[in-house]
């Protein structure tokens, strides 16, 4: 087998591309007849994927539960197109998915996960409702803490009315808000190299620079420049 990093890109590539294709995530033996790779060697592999935090998988198994931005299991985001439909895992992770499936889409949630149901269109590449904004209430350098519960929580509202009720409501701390289209642009840029056979992760420098080119410099965007990734 190449090397962990180099194999990492080759796994990421094999399991993106076949949920953009088919709408769900490759089973272990699927991996393993599409690699041409013992199955035993797959599960090393997809551990290892998750130590690079690239991939989840469920507790009890080796298959894929999250790989971002794509969930496989229901969430309150649903992307779909002319070609098919995914799960996002938040809001931001639903605009990733827009952006690499780069075409038309609808994204249908509900506002703060308790509310009435919206949808967001995306058309020739832009954002057709853009009164709505994402709350970000989990620091960065604390999203892998719980990834999941970090992505559960990164959500649509109206506005930051709205965001005040459901963080008192629910007792979550507000953390930062940003308008739906500068995300969108985000988006773009911080998944745009996920469907690339060479992907690796964000550097931490690398990660932060992208957030200080979109504005996102308060409390909630800043992580430590280190060797790892991010």
């Amino acid at each position: 087998m190449a090397d962990t990093l180099s194999f990492n890109s080759t796994l990421h590539y094999a399991i993106i591309k076949h949920i953009i294709d088919n709408g769900y995530a490759p089973r272990v033996n699927d991996l393993a007849n599409l690699l041409g790779m013992p199955q035993e060697d797959v599960i090393t592999a997809l551990i290892n994927l998750q130590d690079y935090h690239g991939v989840v998988l469920h507790p009890k198994s080796h298959e894929i539960w999250v790989i971002h931005p794509f969930s496989l299991a229901p969430t309150s985001f649903l992307v779909s197109s002319s070609s098919g439909e995914w799960w996002g895992n938040c809001a931001w992770c639903s605009l990733g998915v827009a952006a690499l499936l780069n075409q038309d889409v609808t994204i249908r949630t509900t506002i703060g996960a308790n509310d009435r149901q919206v949808s967001i269109n995306i058309r020739d590449g832009e954002i057709v409702e853009q009164n709505y904004y994402i709350h970000f209430p989990i620091p960065m350098q604390n999203a892998w803490d719980n990834v999941i519960y970090t992505c559960s929580t990164m959500l649509l509202f109206e506005n930051e009315t709205q965001i005040d009720n459901w963080c008192r409501r629910h007792h979550i701390p507000k953390g930062d808000v940003q308008p739906i289209s500068k995300i969108w642009e985000f988006s773009k840029v911080w998944y745009g190299n996920h469907l690339k056979p060479d992907w690796k992760k964000w550097t931490s420098e690398e990660a932060a620079q992208i957030f200080e080119k979109f504005g996102l410099v308060s409390e909630t965007w800043k992580i430590p420049v280190t060797n790892t990734r991010f």
